[in-house]
């Protein structure tokens, strides 16, 4: 069973190499929880992630603090 999802705030890095055609979207959900949706953006039908606002607020600091450059390092 899927459980409805309540309206996002849908974005596009404007890193996308194409303008936003090939990467993920991410979103706050705007119902007040402060949960983030992730999804494909060539694939919006298919499975949306959500995550709680901790632990979005917890990747974001990693990304900022370069955690996740593997390509660099």
């Amino acid at each position: 069973m899927s459980e409805t999802l309540p309206e996002v705030a849908w974005h596009i890095s404007t890193k996308s190499p194409d303008n936003g055609g090939n990467c993920v979207e991410a979103g706050p959900l705007l119902d007040g929880s402060g949960r983030v949706a992730v999804r494909d953006s060539k694939a919006r039908d298919a499975a949306t992630i959500v995550y709680p606002a901790g632990g979005w607020a917890a990747f974001v600091g990693g990304v900022k603090e370069g955690e996740f450059d593997f390509v660099n390092g």
